[in-house]
């Protein structure tokens, strides 16, 4: 994969987004992290371009249409036209299903499902421009089995999954793909402090459930991410690619 693709990854600056733009820029690809963290961001960039590779960090909340935008056209300016997208930022929430209020019910659909919205209409026409474009939305495995006291959680992801092959469906005529991975139980930062607040139950018996009898780490879903965006995988479109350990099949 050349190096005149860029890829925007967000929620790019750490755990799986992390793993997901140090992987593609180890592939050869120029990345360009968008994260609410615009300070890990370039941290995040700084890191890959010591290693040899193309990076730039900005500071993008998805659920503000004008930064997204702006960050798009910073991108064009400073590396090439995006035609790889991951949405990756997403927002957790752990709350009895009579507790959850609109304000919080608001804030989770708007990272995990607005926010994915936002981003490919903002990318997409540069994709259309070039005739070839990938975008790989990170769902959960959580929406495809359900998981107690994250109602707004499961939801937000779950129309994830459902915008994923509508716009497949859409854009495949046009050269791009569309695919998403529900991540099942992996190790990141977001993990290790919901299994502190004790919202997770056992997570060693949930490694004993899993077949592989191990928890995912993040590069485990980057390697699947850096597969579906690239050329060889022009066949692959509308999937919902889990990458879980055997936990749901």
């Amino acid at each position: 994969m050349g190096a005149e693709r860029t890829a925007i990854v967000t929620g790019g600056a750490s755990g799986i987004g992390l793993a997901i733009s140090e992987r593609l820029a180890a592939d050869g690809v120029a990345v360009a992290i968008f994260d609410r963290d615009g300070d890990a961001a370039e941290a995040a960039a700084a890191k890959i371009e010591t290693a040899g590779a193309t990076a730039v960090g900005l500071t993008v909340d998805v659920t503000d249409r004008a930064q997204i935008d702006a960050g798009v056209d910073e991108v064009r300016r400073r590396l090439t036209p995006a035609t790889i997208l991951v949405n990756n930022a997403g927002l957790q929430g752990f709350a009895p299903f009579m507790k959850i209020d609109a304000d919080t019910w608001n804030r989770v659909i708007g990272v995990n499902l607005t926010g994915t919205f936002n981003c490919c209409q903002a990318v997409v026409p540069d994709m259309l421009e070039a005739g070839w474009g990938r975008i790989v939305n990170i769902s959960s495995s959580s929406a495809q089995g359900g998981q107690p006291l994250m109602t707004h959680y499961v939801a937000s992801k779950a129309g994830v999954i459902g915008l994923t092959k509508a716009l497949a469906l859409e854009l495949g005529p046009k050269g791009i793909t569309v695919n998403t991975i529900p991540p099942g139980f992996i190790d990141t930062p977001m993990l290790r402090d919901s299994e502190r607040k004790g919202l997770l139950g056992d997570t060693e018996e949930a490694v004993k459930r899993t077949p592989v009898r191990r928890m995912g780490r993040p590069e485990d879903i980057a390697a699947a991410c850096a597969f579906l965006v690239r050329d060889e995988a022009g066949y692959i479109t509308g999937q919902v690619i889990g990458v879980n350990g055997g936990r749901n099949t």
